[in-house]
């Protein structure tokens, strides 16, 4: 992306494929409505082991340490098949792979609609971690196939949006199911909810059109994935959203039980308290998406307009959240977990822009990928960090506490290496210095950069 927020594909691209650059095709609003959903669904299914974690170590009878444990469980396999994933997608059309990871959704909840072992729910969330592991990878990566590099940003804010949405409109419907028949049935309803989507997107489901990754392979000018992985934007996407992820994955894990076991809040109360670190987090998603892209359109570059504008507000919560433990009454304890962990939504907005700006439309599926793969590691940690920390502590209320103090830590951390790091404007120009060019290109592809 240059700093006039123009498509990148002059010198690569004919005449033609310029002009498509500068058009969204007919049916991109449409996929990305669809996406939308996709999110909505995988967060849905993330968030249920939360919501319903109360019952869950009642009725097992797991300690705080196992109850991390099975939210650690989730992310046992999703780095590693987000890579294998990111690499498959380079060369198999999204639409087909989309489908595959959400019929495996679907069917890993409908075990536990019956009774269940804690071996048993530990295996069918590993199964949902591997299915969803590269779901968010895989969308970006179809998304850019419909929309020019200076029009991405917003389709990828309403995509990050599916994920606060997921949990502001399943929550209460899955907590009413909770508290009024079974937490075995809220799994069912997400498996039934998967396949209705599955159903859609077989309807409706396309392939972008801006950009034909298998042709691009052959023809594209190539970065060896060592420069790319270790170039200072990859590390400093990692970086920050590793911090921004563990915040979120607490939040998936241990926010109810928090405000249940914690604050004192009744399994009724807690549903509708749930939605709101994630309604304030969608505020902030689609705040951050429209200012990034009206500060291109006014000529800021993408290291301001993408690279600080995701990083400090990381910063801010951190310090917003290291307050709780210094402030007294569950309301303002509450408002300021609300607010710090939701200042984190900014830079899964802005990240996925910035990679595309400098990888190789036939190498951006795999890199993305891997960026998950990596940034979400902070899934594995952070929930039986929580755990062990309030199974050794003297009180509950006291163990959560300094989990949510090294929550903070890590996100101050995070966020200003994302401030030292974020450089996407010049890593093209690094990146490719002295290669040769293709001496043509094909007419009617885009490239994102």
């Amino acid at each position: 992306m240059s700093a006039q927020g123009t498509p990148m594909a002059a010198g690569k691209t004919t005449g033609t494929s310029r002009e498509a650059g500068k058009q969204t095709p007919k049916g991109a609003w449409t996929i990305t409505f669809l996406l939308f959903l996709f999110m909505l669904v995988n967060f849905a299914d993330k968030i249920v082991v939360g919501l319903a974690g109360v019952p869950i170590m009642t009725d097992l009878k797991l300690e705080p340490a196992q109850f991390g444990l099975l939210g650690s469980s989730f992310f046992f396999l999703f780095s590693i098949s987000a890579i294998v994933v990111g690499f498959i997608v380079n060369k198999v059309a999204t639409r087909w792979v989309l489908l595959t990871l959400a019929v495996i959704w679907a069917l890993a909840q409908f075990p536990m609609v019956g009774t269940v072992s804690f071996t048993t729910l530990l295996i069918c969330r590993i199964v949902l971690g591997a299915g969803e592991g590269p779901a968010f990878a895989v969308a970006a990566h179809a998304i850019y196939k419909w929309f020019p590099d200076e029009k991405r940003t917003l389709p990828t804010a309403i995509l990050s949006q599916g994920s606060a949405f997921g949990v502001i409109l399943a929550v209460p419907a899955l907590n009413w199911i909770i508290v009024n028949h079974s937490w075995h049935y809220a799994f069912g309803a997400l498996g039934v909810v998967g396949l209705i989507w599955v159903a859609a997107w077989l309807a409706l489901g396309r392939e972008g059109p801006l950009e034909d990754t298998q042709v691009l392979a052959v023809t594209e000018q190539k970065i060896p994935y060592l420069q790319l992985l270790t170039s200072r934007t990859f590390v400093g996407c990692v970086a920050a959203t590793f911090g921004a992820y563990w915040a979120l994955s607490l939040g998936l894990t241990w926010f109810t039980p928090f405000i249940i076991k914690g604050l004192g809040f009744s399994q009724s109360d807690a549903g509708w308290i749930s939605t709101m670190p994630w309604i304030f987090g969608a505020t902030i998603v689609i705040l951050t998406g429209w200012i990034s892209q009206v500060m291109m359109a006014r000529g800021a570059t993408t290291r301001i307009a993408r690279g600080v504008l995701g990083s400090v507000p990381l910063v801010i919560g951190g310090l917003i959240l290291a307050l709780m433990p210094h402030v007294e009454g569950a309301g303002l304890q509450l408002a300021l977990l609300v607010v710090g962990t939701g200042l984190c939504g900014a830079i899964y907005v802005v990240c996925p822009p910035m990679l595309g700006e400098f990888t190789p439309v036939s190498q951006r599926g795999a890199i993305i990928a891997i960026y998950g793969a990596l940034y979400t590691l902070a899934g594995i940690i952070a929930p039986s960090v929580m755990g062990t920390v309030i199974q050794r502590a003297g009180s509950m209320l006291g163990g959560y506490m300094t989990g949510f103090t090294i929550n903070a830590a890590v996100m101050v951390g995070s966020g200003l290496l994302g401030l030292l790091l974020l450089w996407p404007n010049t890593e093209r120009a690094r990146l490719t210095r002295g290669a040769v060019p293709q001496a043509s290109a094909l007419k009617g592809v885009v490239s994102p950069t």
